[in-house]
């Protein structure tokens, strides 16, 4: 089975609340996709994606009732904190998980549209190299560039990383990019749900590290 499918995200509601127990429970498995990129490089990012999982855990868990949605806890720091919001809480938290999350949509959704170095087809620098560009890398200093950089050049051959989402298992290539794209589906809506929330909340920040 799919290591994506066996963890799916719930679809989303028509007013796009983002259930947090669910969504908790859904995105406590992302730091082991990480584990399918190999190198060791990658660990920062799923270091960095589950301690923001476990200060975001932290805070719900104080007041399951009161944080039934991710919008619910953003508001009561925002009440709560004042000036220090959104800097602060698990709304900080949220909002670089987001962007870890984006990375991995982009970087899936690259390979499930079948775009590739056509020099080196079997590689997947493309594909995570505009998912870096485009989700995380205006964020970090040139430092933090730098590891990156070297993660990128630490990636995985295509057949082995999308070996390593079927979990081992041999499985034809577009049989498991197939099981990506339903994945994508609600994995996708929930990102963008979060992205528009802290649009309309105006608590995106875009310092770097």
């Amino acid at each position: 089975m799919s290591l994506l499918l066996d963890n799916q995200f719930k679809e989303l509601p028509p007013d796009k609340s983002i259930d947090t127990k669910l969504f908790l429970e859904a995105v406590s498995h992302i730091p082991s996709f990480f584990d399918c990129l190999g190198s060791k490089v990658f660990s920062v990012i799923k270091s960095d994606i589950n301690g923001n999982i476990i200060k975001i855990k932290a805070v719900y868990l104080k007041d399951p009732a009161k944080y039934t949605t991710l919008q619910d806890i953003l508001v009561a720091e925002r009440e709560d904190h004042a000036a220090e919001w959104p800097k602060v809480g698990a709304t900080l938290a949220l909002m670089w998980l987001k962007r870890g999350l984006y990375f991995i949509q982009i970087l899936l959704q690259s390979l499930a549209d079948g775009e590739r170095d056509e020099n080196n087809p079997n590689l997947i620098r493309v594909n995570i190299t505009k998912a870096y560009e485009q989700a995380l890398k205006k964020y970090h200093g040139w430092i933090v560039q730098k590891i990156f950089t070297a993660a990128l050049h630490a990636a995985p051959y295509r057949s082995n990383f999308l070996k390593a989402l079927s979990k081992g298992e041999e499985v034809e290539e577009e049989d498991c990019l197939a099981n990506v794209r339903q994945f994508l589906v609600n994995y996708t809506s929930t990102v963008n749900a979060i992205y528009e929330m802290y649009t309309n909340l105006n608590a995106e920040l875009d310092y770097t590290v």
